[in-house]
């Protein structure tokens, strides 16, 4: 009796969060299927429930025991939830879906299980989108930086161009370093895949950390190349990599070049790892 209740509580639990979060869930699925830039959100509870299999026999012979810091948590997430429900914040109502789970997770199971879980709790985080305010707020300097490098490095090779605020002008053309272009778009999903890689590769909580932080100027930097490389294929070739399948097949390869800048910092690091 007390086994079969051991493993219907969790699974009773776990039905009525994901019941009493159902419209979050919905929301979660059409931003992740609408949007480029969130299509990762559909990995992030898979990579979750896999890391967490593989600390299966580890937590299984951890000591629960109850923590009413938990139950607070837990349910200051739940009234800060239906606030945020009926008030239409979305973020806000995404966010009360994490801290339930990490408050559920220090009520039933207590500090030691969840210090142990603490980052596929964490990881949840990846699958919220950014709000509107604060993706603008970061692209404008986001953009302004690529197009101030572009155009350092155009100019010192001999091309002709000049920069208004984001628009580069060459002599018989003119490019825009638009929100796509500024680096936030790949960040966003580059961060992610730091930490999936700096998680399973990588001992140290420092150099995981400076890992995922790498994330940052590596993803500005491809896109100054990406916009670099446009501007000088079409000044020396007047050929136009701006459009249509050219553009999408260049951006998987600029994404793809990031990807091995992440690779080789964390080659270096795991130097220092070992």
């Amino acid at each position: 009796m007390t086994s079969r209740v051991a493993i219907l509580s969790p699974l009773f639990v776990l039905g009525s969060f994901v019941l009493a979060y159902s419209p979050v869930w919905k929301q979660l699925f059409s931003f992740w299927s609408a949007s480029d830039d969130y299509s990762h959100g559909f990995f992030i509870v898979p990579i979750i429930i896999y890391i967490i299999w593989q600390k299966k026999d580890r937590l299984a012979v951890l000591p629960q025991k109850t923590s009413f810091t938990g139950l607070f948590l837990m349910l200051t997430s739940l009234v800060v939830y239906v606030l945020a429900y009926y008030a239409e914040i979305k973020t806000l109502a995404s966010l009360s879906l994490v801290t339930t789970c990490m408050g559920c997770v220090l009520y039933l199971y207590g500090p030691i299980m969840f210090k142990e879980v603490s980052f596929p709790l964490f990881f949840l985080l990846f699958m919220i989108p950014i709000p509107g305010q604060i993706y603008s707020a970061i692209t404008i300097p986001l953009q302004l930086i690529v197009s101030k490098t572009s155009v350092a490095v155009l100019g010192a090779s001999g091309i002709p161009v000049l920069r208004d605020g984001n628009v580069i002008h060459l002599p018989e053309h003119t490019f825009e370093v638009v929100q796509a272009c500024s680096g936030l778009r790949s960040l966003v999903t580059l961060l992610t895949l730091c930490t999936v890689i700096a998680y399973f590769t990588l001992r140290s909580n420092l150099l995981r950390g400076l890992l995922i932080v790498c994330a940052v100027p590596a993803a500005v930097l491809v896109n100054i190349i990406r916009v670099t490389l446009m501007i000088a294929v079409y000044y020396y070739w007047d050929y136009e990599l701006t459009e249509g399948t050219v553009h999408t097949t260049f951006g998987v390869f600029i994404f793809i070049l990031s990807l091995l800048i992440i690779y080789a910092i964390r080659g270096g690091l795991q130097r220092w790892d070992r």
